[in-house]
């Protein structure tokens, strides 16, 4: 059994791959061309913005934009504790200070009224300045837009939505990617749209943002490659990637979307009252980039996990670590007490293979091993 399928995937759409990244080759057109000009405006017309950049990968993308909008040394940066590193390494790669902020338990995504009490405190010491929050839309259900904009406009901060794991999902059928002041989405192959090998985009409605942001991601360059009129950087989506992705995208659209929620809510049928299955808030949508579930204690996750591993049933801890204890930000000093809800799903989340091909025979089976485990 494979925790993400992308063997099956291959096998479903061999033929259309194979003969979109052969054109590719005939055309010895690697970087840039069609293929990568088609794919950005699919994906802009999918997420229903204008403007659709995409880059070498989702960490890039992420620092363009802190890149796009001066953030420096002296800025505050609110970011989710419980994440992947990337969305805090980005901030203190640009000298800024990102503030860790703890989540809801329910959803797994920012805590709302933490944010907003977090940007008051950074507001009354009066050392750093708060300019962005980058709410993350984890395991693929986008965070809670709508109250993170209001608080967003209230103090004058801008908002990165960071969708890596997103892509797909809505609220009130307006989709991830076209939140905030621009969102950013990663093709790492595990992810709801995933290509083969490193690729990331940026989306935005800002006519001018999009500007830069296509200059700063080559070289900064001006009227051409060898015009340069800014420090930027080399983070270009190849063509062979993005050949890959416009197969992926038109399945993803077709059916994978629809699939991949058909097994969550057979999971979800099957575990009810076994374990804490994950919340999707009425009028959301999730892409389930990931299908987490919640045990009562360490020790019960990790001796499911053991027991999960002797069926050949592959689970993954995300995230083991908080972002706070990471010891790449060991000389910010936060308080522990400060992300409880954190610190507790550290302990006890579980993630269960998840993906479009998922069949009900897998799911049975799956569903078997938890409940003997946890009714043994």
């Amino acid at each position: 059994m494979e925790f993400r399928d992308l063997k099956a995937q291959y096998s479903k759409y061999k033929n259309e791959i194979d003969s979109a990244i052969q054109e590719v080759i005939n055309n010895t057109n690697f970087i840039g061309g069609k293929e990568v000009n088609t794919l950005e405006q699919r994906l802009a017309e999918y997420a229903g913005v204008k403007h659709c950049i995409t880059c070498a990968n989702g960490t890039e993308a992420m620092t363009l934009l802190m890149m796009a909008w001066d953030i420096r040394e002296g800025d505050a940066v609110f970011v989710p504790d419980f994440t992947f590193f990337s969305t805090g390494e980005i901030v203190s790669f640009r000298g800024a200070t990102p503030i860790f902020v703890d989540v809801d338990r329910a959803t797994f995504n920012i805590d709302t009224i933490k944010l907003e009490k977090a940007i008051n405190k950074v507001i009354n010491e009066e050392i750093l300045t708060p300019k962005v929050i980058i709410p993350v839309d984890l395991f693929g259900l986008p965070a809670n837009h709508i109250e993170i904009d209001r608080i967003a406009k209230k103090y004058n901060l801008r908002v990165l939505e960071d969708a890596a794991q997103g892509f797909g999902g809505s609220i009130d059928g307006k989709k991830a990617c076209s939140f905030g002041d621009a969102a950013t989405t990663s093709f790492f192959p595990a992810k709801p749209l995933g290509c083969y090998g490193d690729g990331g985009a940026i989306f935005t409605n800002d006519d001018k943002l999009a500007e830069l942001l296509n200059s700063l991601k080559v070289h900064g360059k001006g009227v051409n490659k060898y015009d340069n009129v800014r420090i930027g950087v080399n983070s270009r989506l190849d063509s062979i990637q993005a050949a890959v992705l416009n197969v992926k995208l038109t399945a993803f659209i077709d059916h994978e979307l629809e699939d991949v929620n058909k097994v969550h809510k057979l999971y979800t049928e099957k575990l009810k009252g076994i374990v804490e299955t994950p919340v999707v808030p009425q009028g959301y949508v999730s892409s389930f980039a990931q299908y987490t579930i919640k045990l009562k204690n360490m020790n019960e996750r990790d001796a499911l996990q053991a027991k999960l591993r002797e069926e050949g049933i592959p689970s993954i801890v995300y995230y083991i670590k908080p972002m706070h204890m990471q010891g790449a930000f060991n000389q910010l000093k936060y308080d522990d007490s400060d992300f409880e809800v954190t610190n507790e799903l550290c302990k006890t989340v579980l993630s269960l293979p998840m993906h479009p091909y998922l069949c009900e025979e897998d799911v049975n089976s799956i569903q078997k091993a938890i409940k003997d485990f946890i009714w043994k």
